[in-house]
């Protein structure tokens, strides 16, 4: 699933190539939403909360998506080639010079603007948020810290709690935070340093695609532990280990170094 910083970028984007612009095309092929039509209806703007998606038109109505694993947006000049089949597109939204594409986007929905807090109250406050401040940060740390009994790891994960990480930045910032994936909440030293490490790293990466949190751009060099298992960890050489967190669909891998992040280990 991707992190907030994609979803963040994708937002942008589409911004830049759709706000302000009348669609001449506005196509829904999501089976909800078959026989909506929106064209002739000018984009105000596109917001990403979290992992969410806000495309808002000017008849006072937003189209919510979410990429979940495999959903994309895709921009192109009228006529171009899609990269991706037809059949997999869900929304066409095209205006004079642009053309979108959300290609495989499972969850689609259209409705008031005023009622968006039905699909995005629910989350902890955005790490990239504009508007972030102090009361955003106590915020969150208030609900972190309220997961005492939770293992870090999944804690990270929770969009309850702060809305935005995903899988790389979980396994990153247990590695710089020095601590095990398992280590529970209440066992965290510093649980602000959680937050801020979270939205320092998201950050870092928002305005481009490539995903680094060691500094290094170049293919390979871009993660600590991340996708790293058996290599030897940047810091002291001891071979990354790799496991799994959390139960059914809520399983994920993660990777840490045994020496670097003390702690407890995976369940057996």
């Amino acid at each position: 699933m991707p992190e907030g910083d994609t979803v963040h970028l994708t937002a942008k984007r589409l911004r830049a190539a759709l706000a302000g612009n009348e669609l001449v095309r506005g196509e829904l092929r999501h089976p909800r939403l078959v026989g909506h039509d929106l064209a002739g209806r000018t984009v105000l703007d596109v917001a990403s909360v979290g992992k969410h998606l806000l495309t808002r038109f000017d008849d006072g109505r937003s189209l919510h998506s979410h990429l979940r694993l495999d959903g994309s947006w895709h921009l192109y000049r009228p006529g171009m080639p899609w990269q991706r089949p037809a059949h997999q597109a869900r929304a066409v939204l095209e205006t004079a010079e642009r053309t979108a594409v959300g290609f495989l986007l499972h969850d689609l929905e259209l409705l008031p603007t005023t009622e968006e807090d039905r699909l995005v109250g629910h989350l902890g406050p955005d790490l990239l948020d504009p508007a972030w401040n102090d009361d955003h940060a106590a915020e969150a740390l208030r609900r972190f810290t309220a997961r005492g009994e939770s293992e870090l790891g999944l804690v990270l994960l929770e969009q309850r709690v702060m809305a935005g990480v995903g899988n790389l930045y979980k396994t990153e910032v247990c590695f710089l935070l020095g601590l095990s994936p398992w280590t529970l909440v209440r066992d965290v030293p510093d649980p602000a340093a959680a937050i801020t490490l979270s939205r320092d790293l998201l950050l870092r990466n928002a305005d481009r695609p490539q995903q680094s949190t060691t500094g290094e751009l170049a293919r390979g060099r871009q993660h600590w532990v991340y996708e790293r298992g058996g290599q030897r960890c940047r810091r002291c050489g001891t071979r990354i280990r790799t496991g799994k967190q959390g139960e059914g669909v809520y399983a994920r891998a993660t990777w840490w170094c045994p020496t670097c992040q003390p702690g407890p280990t995976r369940p057996h």
